[in-house]
């Protein structure tokens, strides 16, 4: 495998089911992939031989995934655990915008969950202005069954902010099952999508058990109904694509990390030589 073919993905951090940071860089490099998601702590897991971590108030395991980046040669392309929700303000997060800043990470995404729309929008500009702050641009994501829920709601949700470091996460599962197509995403205006996200799904629409399945059961590309060869085809030559393909019921039938991984990267890869 080429590194430049390598190189077109990377991991997301949900992917690794909760594996300990250190050992999640040390598997994407041995997996030939130099770019990862990460937030301050899993959403997913830890399963296995795998303990419960959290990167805050954690000085001496920040230090210890600093080195474990730079030993690796592996970088965060993402960093994620932002969200805009009731009851919360996103300025109490400040501590999270430091440590991504710290870990060297090259944006950060945000999902907008906040029924208000005003108070979502005035959350995500500020959100927006604390990453700026930190020389790191944004992005927003949007999911079907939320305030945010399709391609277009997320474009003129990133318009109506006017941040200008802001764009937009376009995840596989989320465009098409919100009713979106290559052909939109091929269409949306220059500079809009920044950052992308790829796995396969069991169907092509929003369907009851729609978020566990996005949270802890995605399917690797190639194994779901999603067209996915057309989906990278219509993304900007440039755009960092992640794989987000977490997936408990492989990991309780006891296959490993690093063996799922290596599956769907070669799977993603295979997505890459069709359209060659």
């Amino acid at each position: 495998m080429s590194q430049q073919r390598a190189d077109r993905f990377g991991i997301e951090f949900i992917s690794a089911l909760g594996q300990e940071p250190s050992r999640f860089v040390g598997l994407a490099a041995k997996l030939g992939c130099r770019r990862i998601g990460l937030a301050p702590s899993p959403i997913t897991g830890p399963f296995g031989s795998d303990s419960a971590w959290s990167l805050r108030n954690e000085p001496a395991r920040v230090r210890g995934l600093k080195q474990a980046l730079l030993d690796h040669d592996v970088h965060i392309s993402l960093g994620e655990g932002f969200i805009i929700m009731p009851g919360r303000d996103i300025l109490d997060a400040e501590p999270d915008f430091d440590l991504m800043a710290e870990l060297g990470a090259e944006r950060l995404n945000a999902c907008a969950m906040e029924p208000d729309p005003a108070r979502n929008l005035d959350q995500f500009a500020a959100f927006a202005a604390m990453a700026a702050a930190r020389n790191m641009p944004v992005t927003v994501e949007f999911m079907p069954g939320t305030p945010v829920a399709d391609l277009a709601a997320g474009l003129a949700f990133v318009d109506a902010s006017g941040a200008a470091n802001a764009g937009m996460l376009v995840d596989a599962m989320h465009l098409f099952c919100s009713g979106g197509t290559a052909e939109a995403l091929r269409g949306v205006p220059s500079g809009s999508v920044t950052y992308a996200q790829l796995c396969d799904a069991r169907q092509p629409s929003f369907y009851d058990g729609y978020f566990q399945d996005a949270r802890n059961n995605r399917l690797s590309p190639g194994e779901g109904v999603l067209p996915l060869a057309d989906f990278l085809a219509a993304l900007p030559a440039d755009c960092p694509v992640g794989l987000e393909v977490p997936s408990v019921a492989k990991a309780e039938a006891g296959m490993g990390h690093e063996e799922r991984l290596r599956e769907c990267l070669a799977a993603a890869l295979t997505l890459v030589d069709t359209r060659a």
